[in-house]
């Protein structure tokens, strides 16, 4: 492979705009070189949201929203290549994973499907870097969920040799890696992973509907509220969190119509008090996963902007005695670089036809090699 440079960008279910990196893979462990991130256009962003659910004219709206995500990948591409000095012949590839709006593996016909907006294509034309986009769909084929993909990327940057750790990434969908010692003793446990749940979707809906704000900074706003038992019980009651791995979700499941019809006489409680109950919400369905799944591990890292809200870390905390909570700066890399640069690290995968995914996650057929390749000329 002649460039050991590749790009990731990752837009999630936060839908709060685009994360890149640019990684160097040319020593023993990664290095990021530069980091740059861009926010949604606010029709983008709408349209996008709207998307989640079925509407009018969804192939042309979907097609042209694909473009405008592509406009925005390049202008974020255009900014790590010139931080770095790197030229585009210096990057291998770009792995742009897109804007997930549709996620139903397994459902329908036995196979289901997960579709992401974009236009790689653009992307390609616009930066002149090779592409590597649709990582989700050939694990889907393989009987797989599709989801969660970063376990693997995981388990390459955060595994220790002799010790369990639990990797929480906290979007707009939680979802946690569970990381046995990778010394290859006999017996030891596959690598495991899913969505647990909601991350920062609906606190992030209910900050927006109530503040104007996108996001309730450092969770001070939830801290001002106090939790509503009734209406957390009725949160935790959906059939989704009694299920077994490998599971994954979404906003076709965890949405503003599903908060509303869990609310009930909420609608009637303070706003903050509903914030509070959504932060616990998140909170608790990851601690009580992570204790179900994960209890060997001792070490629990948290990325993601989730990362951010230092009252969902103090929960976590709170309903985890006796576990070390800390986030991923503290493990070599920022909260909000560690999903863009898992792209970075399956595209390459892809360029050298090795597996992206880990069946034992997804619970595919077996290794896949996941991506398709766009090249830029």
């Amino acid at each position: 492979m002649a460039a050991t440079r590749f790009i990731g960008l990752m837009s999630g279910t936060s839908l709060d705009g685009v994360d890149g990196v640019l990684a160097d893979f040319a020593g023993d462990r990664m290095a990021v070189q530069a980091h740059a991130t861009a926010p949604f256009p606010a029709d983008l962003r709408a349209e996008l949201m709207a998307l989640n659910t079925p509407g009018d004219n969804e192939l042309h709206r979907a097609a042209l929203a694909g473009n405008g995500l592509a406009r925005i990948y390049a202008d974020v591409v255009g900014r790590l290549l010139a931080d770095s000095g790197t030229p585009a012949g210096g990057v291998a590839a770009i792995g742009a994973h897109g804007q997930t709006v549709r996620h139903r593996p397994g459902e329908f016909d036995g196979v289901g499907y997960t579709l992401q907006i974009n236009n790689p294509s653009l992307l390609a034309e616009l930066t002149g870097i090779d592409v590597v986009a649709d990582f989700r769909s050939r694990d889907v084929a393989a009987g797989g969920q599709g989801a969660p993909l970063v376990p693997a990327f995981h388990r390459a940057l955060f595994g220790r040799a002799d010790e369990a750790v639990a990797v929480l990434n906290i979007g707009g969908i939680s979802n946690l890696s569970l990381l046995p010692p990778a010394d290859g003793a006999a017996g030891r446990p596959d690598v495991l992973g899913f969505d647990c749940g909601p991350g920062n979707a609906l606190m992030d809906h209910w900050c927006q509907h109530h503040t104007g704000a996108p996001y309730d900074h450092a969770g001070q706003w939830a801290a001002s509220g106090r939790v509503l038992p009734d209406l957390l019980e009725r949160l935790r009651a959906d059939p989704y969190f009694a299920k077994a791995p490998p599971k994954s979700t979404g906003r076709d499941l965890f949405n503003p119509p599903w908060l509303a019809a869990c609310l009930g006489t909420a609608t009637a409680a303070a706003p903050a008090d509903v914030q509070a109950t959504l932060a616990e919400f998140t909170a608790s369905v990851c601690a009580a996963d992570f204790l179900r799944y994960g209890n060997d591990s001792k070490l629990l890292i948290v990325c993601g902007g989730g990362a951010l809200n230092d009252h969902l870390l103090a929960r976590l905390r709170a309903l985890l005695p006796g576990v070390a909570v800390s986030t991923s700066t503290r493990h070599g890399l920022p909260p909000l670089q560690v999903e863009a640069a898992a792209f970075a690290w399956l595209a390459r995968r892809m360029v050298a036809r090795e597996a992206g995914n880990l069946a034992s996650v997804t619970g595919a057929a077996g290794p896949r090699v996941l991506g398709a390749l766009y090249p830029a000329g």
